[in-house]
C-alpha cells in the first residue's frame, strides 16, 4: 500500500477530531433555550455519532468502510442543521466547513482503498471500483432520508411530538435494518490482483466472482471509445480498464426483471472501472500480467 493511502485514514481522524470540537459548541448554541429534553438529547446524540464514528475509523476493514461512510455524512446534516438553528456564524460555518471536509476525506478512493486493502488476503490487492451511477443515486437519495428521520425522529420525541416522533423514528429504523447492507454492496466491489492472476468481485453487477488466471489473460489496458466488450462498469462514470483474454469465458449475471433466474454471457473482452485505473495497471505490470 502507497504511503498516501496510509495517510489517508489518519488525516480523516484529525478532521474528526477537529469537527467534533466545532460541532460541541455550534450544537450548543443552536439548542441554547430549548427544552432540557430536547438540548440534552442533540448534545449527548451528537456526541454519541461523534464516537461511532470513532469507532467505525478506527480500524481499517471492509465493514468499517461502509460505517465509515454512513455515518461521517451526518455530520454534514448535524452541521447544517445547528447553522440554520441558532448558532453564531463563526462556529456554526466551520461546523459546516470541517464536516464537509470529513465527508469528502470519508469517500476519497484512496481511503477506501486503504480500507479494503486492509482486509485483504495474503499476497491480494485490492481495487475498489467505482459505483454504478443509478445505484450511487439510489443509495444517496435513501440516505439522505434516512439520516433526516434519524435526526428528527428522536428530536420530535423530546419535543413531546409523540405521534409524529413515533412515526419518523419507526421509519429510521426500518431503513436501517433495510439499507445499510444495500449500502454495504457498495464497499465490496474490488477489482484484485491475485498471485495466479486477477479477480472482478462486485455483488451488484455480477451474479458470481470472475476468477482469470495469468494464462487466461491476453491484456489489460484503458478500454478505448469504440471497445466491444462486454461493460461491466454498471454503468460508471470515469475511465474504464478494458480486460481482454485468450479463450472465451463465462459471467453469470444476477437475476433481473427480464431474467429472473440470472444468465450466463459468453466473452473475451469486459470492462470495470476501478477507482484509482493507473494505479491499477501499474500494479497488474508488476505482477508480470500483459499491460497494453
Amino acid at each position: 500500500m502507497e504511503a498516501m493511502d496510509r495517510w489517508f485514514p489518519w488525516a480523516l481522524r484529525l478532521v474528526w477530531v477537529a469537527t467534533a470540537a466545532a460541532g460541541s459548541t455550534a450544537v450548543a448554541e443552536a439548542v441554547d433555550g430549548r427544552s432540557d429534553p430536547v438540548r440534552l438529547l442533540a448534545t449527548w446524540g451528537a456526541a454519541a455519532g461523534w464516537v461511532v464514528g470513532v469507532a467505525a475509523m478506527a480500524f481499517p476493514a471492509v465493514v468499517t468502510l461502509t460505517a465509515t461512510r454512513v455515518v461521517v455524512p451526518l455530520a454534514v446534516a448535524v452541521a447544517i442543521a445547528a447553522a440554520f438553528g441558532g448558532a453564531s456564524v463563526l462556529p456554526g460555518a466551520l461546523f459546516v466547513a470541517l464536516a464537509v471536509a470529513a465527508a469528502l476525506l470519508a469517500f476519497a478512493a484512496e481511503l477506501g482503498r486503504a480500507f479494503v486493502q486492509a482486509s485483504a488476503y495474503g499476497a491480494e490487492s485490492r481495487f475498489p471500483l467505482r459505483p454504478p451511477l443509478g445505484f450511487a443515486i439510489a443509495a444517496v437519495v435513501a440516505w439522505c432520508l434516512w439520516a433526516a428521520a434519524l435526526v428528527t425522529g428522536p428530536l420530535l420525541l423530546a419535543a413531546r411530538s409523540w405521534v409524529a416522533g413515533t412515526i419518523v423514528s419507526v421509519v429510521a429504523v426500518a431503513a436501517t435494518w433495510m439499507l445499510v447492507r444495500r449500502w454495504h454492496l457498495l464497499s465490496r466491489r474490488w477489482l484484485v490482483l491475485v498471485p495466479a492472476g486477477l479477480v472482478v468481485h462486485d455483488p451488484v453487477v455480477l451474479g458470481e466472482t470472475i476468477m482469470l488466471r495469468r494464462s487466461q489473460v491476453a491484456e489489460v489496458g484503458l478500454a478505448p471509445a469504440d471497445t466491444e466488450a462486454l461493460d461491466l462498469t454498471g454503468p460508471a462514470s470515469g475511465h474504464a480498464v478494458e480486460i481482454r483474454t485468450r479463450e472465451m469465458i463465462t459471467a453469470l449475471m444476477p437475476p433481473d426483471a427480464e431474467h429472473p433466474t440470472g444468465r450466463a454471457i459468453h466473452l473475451r473482452a469486459l470492462l470495470v472501472a476501478p477507482s484509482r485505473p493507473g494505479r491499477f495497471l501499474a500494479d497488474a505490470a508488476t505482477r508480470r500480467l500483459p499491460v497494453g
